[in-house]
């Protein structure tokens, strides 16, 4: 009778085992031609496709595409050893969104690309803005463009000069601000904010409309008074009702 005898694998042989399988078969991926990850420069508009392929392959492979966290869904006859996607029309939310290909069976082999979508600025923001004097008033221009533009003010078609401690300026890469504190009848305007990119040029006008201050009333004097008043007409009332009564008492009778 023939004993059986139970063999134990260490858990790091699998995994060395699997380690030198995968590398024996050179088994790897390419998008675009491209074997690492990369970035791909495009612009707005027109589309552009993405083709991953299976090198060194010795079976059917069956192929994931990814845009950020989320799964891409692939039709049928579009997942085996090649598969490709198509972005269209680019616009500017996916710049700087990551597309990965990977292999089904072994999600570690992989490769990702970076779409780098260009494009001029884009401005918005309030246009006109009213404001008391003696407040601060906040120019918001909303400017969206890759790569960043180079932002500069202007008051009436000439360059704002700044004064510390009443100008400040705030920028991201999608919002320019300028502030300006304790607006005062000289701040009247029209405020441009201009933006240059290597792909355009934008402008946007604001017209800061400062008001006169309206006048402050004594909160707790109008109320005094209104109260004095209500009690004088109340005394009024009262008074004068007891004179109405006092007219229409009935008389004593007298004896004969």
């Amino acid at each position: 009778m023939v004993q059986r005898r139970s063999l134990t694998v260490p858990y790091g042989a699998v995994l060395a085992v699997s380690f030198l399988a995968h590398v024996a078969t050179g088994l790897e991926l390419s998008v675009n031609n491209h074997a690492a990850d990369f970035t791909l420069s495009t612009q707005l508009g027109p589309a552009i496709s993405l083709s991953c392929l299976v090198h060194n392959s010795s079976q059917a492979e069956e192929l994931l595409w990814y845009r950020g966290d989320g799964q891409v869904g692939l039709k049928e006859g579009n997942k085996v050893n090649i598969s490709n996607i198509c972005i269209s029309p680019v616009n500017e939310s996916d710049n700087g969104v990551t597309f990965t290909c990977k292999l089904a069976r072994d999600k570690s082999v992989q490769v990702s690309v970076i779409l780098d979508v260009q494009f001029p600025p884009q401005l918005s923001g309030e246009e006109t803005l009213h404001v008391e004097e003696g407040k601060d008033a906040t120019l918001t221009c909303n400017s969206k463009s890759n790569p960043q533009a180079q932002t500069s003010w202007y008051k009436n078609n000439h360059n704002l000069t700044l004064q510390q401690g009443r100008h400040e300026l705030y920028q991201t890469s999608e919002v320019i601000r300028l502030s300006i504190r304790k607006v005062q009848k000289s701040d009247n305007g029209t405020y441009t904010c201009m933006v240059q990119s290597p792909l355009g040029n934008g402008m946007r006008d604001f017209h800061l409309v400062v008001e006169d201050k309206k006048p402050v009333f004594p909160t707790e004097a109008v109320i005094a008074a209104v109260v004095v008043v209500t009690l004088t007409i109340l005394f009024g009332i009262v008074a004068r009702k007891d004179k109405f009564f006092k007219c229409f008492k009935k008389p004593r009778e007298t004896s004969l």
